[in-house]
């Protein structure tokens, strides 16, 4: 920990060393620039993939600091099967939990989306097989082109950032890759985002075209292979709200099962009752929740087999709303 604050102190240094003082009656001559800093930068650049590593970076940056709080206490505390594998919920179920302050207080700001309680939901019956076996080739596609060189990979239809080695690429300008999907493919993947919308409106009660889609959602591929970089390390408790701005709720699309395809691989909440809450992926299953400090997770290491999930993101910011994906 006094290393994280040593470094944040140069940080903190340094970043002063090149502040220019104006004096006031020079003010009137001098164009102003903003500092580096405070430019917006879209998440992932221009193309969708030369900023990746910032926001990944972060996320494993903050489940640092936040997994020297909460490890002692998660490692103590009991662990419930919330939603199994084995079992088909056909009627959604929930865990409703009082909202964060910070997270009540952004979301709140915008019309049709204040809440009354925060939470999860889990529901199995939102997709067709067929729908779920067209998404995982989708991903398949993208695959064939690039993979991480760690156990984790990803695959942005909407930037085209695909994991590649230890970097990311943009897979549309790899061989082919503007004709890898088809028309149909895509519709598919678009009525998936629409479905999951849906059902996010209907049960945390919102306008129906109160949120957006946004920036970044993806497929993710995770296998046992051990961690090379820092994107590989997806096992860390956060908080989604913590490691990617524009989110204010959060869905997985699993499109693989626990015990069947892989092993390892549960997503787990943790919770401030002393108890963890544990999803088993079910291929069509879908788990959306609140992105605030009410559900801090992680997802348990893979051990065996291949996990694939397809995570999609909803804001209630026009402003930070992303186009559907296009055939190029």
């Amino acid at each position: 920990m006094s290393q994280v604050k040593q470094r944040i102190k140069s940080k903190s240094d340094s970043s002063k060393k090149n502040v220019e003082v104006v004096k006031p009656e020079e003010k009137k001559n001098v164009e102003v620039v903003e500092p580096e800093e405070k430019k917006i930068v879209p998440k992932f650049g221009p193309l969708g993939i030369k900023n990746e590593d910032r926001i990944w970076s972060r996320g494993v940056m903050f489940a640092s600091i936040t997994i020297i709080i909460v490890v002692l206490k998660w490692r103590k505390m009991g662990q419930v099967t919330w939603a199994s594998q084995r079992e088909n919920i056909t009627e959604t179920i929930s865990h409703l939990l009082p909202c964060s302050p910070k997270y009540l207080d952004e979301i709140n700001r915008f019309e049709g989306c204040a809440l009354k309680q925060c939470g999860r939901f889990v529901v199995d019956d939102l997709f067709q097989e067929d729908q779920v076996k067209t998404l995982v080739k989708i991903f398949k596609k993208g695959l064939e082109n690039g993979r991480s060189s760690g156990g984790a990979s990803i695959l942005d239809l909407h930037s085209g950032a695909l994991s590649h080695g230890a970097k990311f690429i943009n897979v549309f300008e790899t061989p082919g890759g503007q004709e890898l999907w088809t028309k149909e493919e895509i519709a598919v993947y678009i009525d998936a985002k629409d479905k999951i919308r849906n059902a996010i409106a209907e049960n945390f009660g919102l306008g129906p075209n109160s949120i957006y889609l946004t920036s970044p959602t993806f497929f993710s591929e995770m296998t046992p292979n051990p961690a090379k970089t820092v994107h590989d390390e997806y096992w860390h408790p956060h908080v989604d709200k913590e490691t990617y701005e524009t989110f204010h709720f959060t869905s997985l699309l699993y499109l693989s099962n626990y015990g069947r395809d892989f092993q390892g691989g549960r997503f787990v909440f943790v919770d401030n009752d002393q108890t963890n809450r544990t999803v088993e992926p079910r291929q069509g299953r879908v788990s959306m929740f609140t992105s605030g400090a009410e559900n801090l997770h992680y997802v348990e290491k893979v051990t065996k087999g291949v996990r694939y999930a397809l995570t999609i993101a909803f804001t209630c910011n026009s402003n930070q709303a992303i186009p559907n994906p296009r055939i190029l």
